[in-house]
C-alpha cells in the first residue's frame, strides 16, 4: 500500500464519526454565545494568529466562523473591507455591538452555516477559518475555502484531538473519543495538490478561568456531552479539590496554522 491508496477524508470522516466532541448546533451556540466572555477579544491566540496572516497586496477578508469576531475587529484597520460569516445570530449581534462601541463600518457580517449556499458570497484576497472547522467533510470545507480565496487561505485546527485536561477525564472516570487532529488536514490539502505552510500558535486554556463550581461543570459538560450521576459528582469535588482555590497559573492550548498561497508554486 502507498499514500495514494489512502482516503484520507474518509478516515477523517469515520473519526469525525466516532468522536465524543461532536458538533454543536446553532441553537447551543446562540445560547453558549449569551454568556461570551470579553476574554475572548483580548487572547493572546488573537494576537498570534493576525501576526502570520500576510496581508500585503490584500484588500478583502472573509472571515468564516468569526463567532464574536474577535479577529475581524482587530484585522479591520488592516484591510479595507471584511465580510465576517458566522451561523449563530446572536454571534454576530455581540460583533455588531462590538463594531458600534469601536466605531468600526468596514465589517459586513453573514448569517449563513458551512452547509448553505455560499455562491452570494464575494470573493475576497485573504479567506480565513480560525478554530471553526468542525466539518463532516473536511475535503468539501477545504474546496469552499479554496474557492472563495483570490490570493491566500489560513486556518486553524487545534492539535491533539481534544480541549481538555486528561488528568480531569481521568479523575471522573470518562473515556472519550478524540476529533480527528489537524494531520489530517494536511493529507487531504496533500492529495488536493496543495501543499501549506505548518506553523504554530497557542490560545489560553481554561485553568482557574472558572467563578463557581457550575461554570467549571457546564464547560465540561458542553464538550462531553452529559454525565452519569456519579461522574457530576466527581467533577464537582474536583472542582472543589484542584480548581476552586487554586493559584492562577498560565496554561495553554496549541493550535496549528495552516495556510496557503493560491497561485504559488507547489514548491513555496
Amino acid at each position: 500500500m502507498s499514500i495514494e491508496d489512502i482516503d484520507f477524508n474518509e478516515l477523517y470522516k469515520k473519526q469525525k464519526k466516532l468522536t465524543t466532541f461532536q458538533p454543536k448546533s446553532q441553537k447551543e451556540w446562540d445560547q453558549k454565545a449569551i454568556h461570551i466572555s470579553n476574554r475572548i477579544y483580548k487572547s493572546v491566540y488573537n494576537q498570534e494568529l493576525i501576526e502570520k496572516i500576510d496581508t500585503n497586496g490584500c484588500k478583502t477578508m472573509l472571515d468564516i466562523g468569526c463567532g464574536a469576531g474577535n479577529i475581524s475587529l482587530l484585522m479591520s484597520d488592516k484591510l479595507e473591507k471584511i465580510y465576517a460569516l458566522d451561523f449563530s445570530t446572536v454571534m454576530l449581534e455581540n460583533l455588531k455591538q462590538q463594531m458600534k462601541q469601536r466605531g468600526i463600518s468596514n465589517i459586513t457580517p453573514l448569517h449563513l452555516a458551512w452547509e448553505d449556499d455560499w455562491s452570494e458570497v464575494p470573493n475576497c484576497d485573504i479567506v480565513l477559518a480560525s478554530r471553526s472547522m468542525e466539518v463532516a467533510d473536511m475535503k468539501e470545507a477545504l474546496t469552499k475555502l479554496n474557492e472563495k480565496a483570490n490570493k491566500r487561505v489560513y486556518l486553524t485546527y487545534k492539535v491533539g484531538g481534544s480541549f481538555l485536561n486528561d488528568d480531569i477525564l481521568d479523575y471522573i472516570g470518562k473515556k472519550i473519543n478524540k476529533k480527528p487532529d489537524y494531520i489530517y488536514t494536511i493529507n487531504i490539502l496533500y492529495q488536493m495538490g496543495i501543499n501549506p505552510t505548518i506553523s504554530y500558535i497557542k490560545s489560553e486554556g481554561k485553568s482557574n478561568q472558572y467563578d463557581n463550581a457550575e461554570a467549571f461543570m457546564q464547560s465540561i459538560i458542553w464538550s462531553v456531552g452529559e454525565l452519569d450521576e456519579k461522574q457530576t459528582s466527581l467533577l464537582r469535588e474536583y472542582y472543589e479539590k484542584f480548581i476552586k482555590n487554586a493559584k492562577p497559573q498560565k496554561d495553554y492550548l496549541c493550535w496549528a496554522v495552516i495556510s496557503w498561497n493560491k497561485k504559488s508554486p507547489p514548491c513555496l
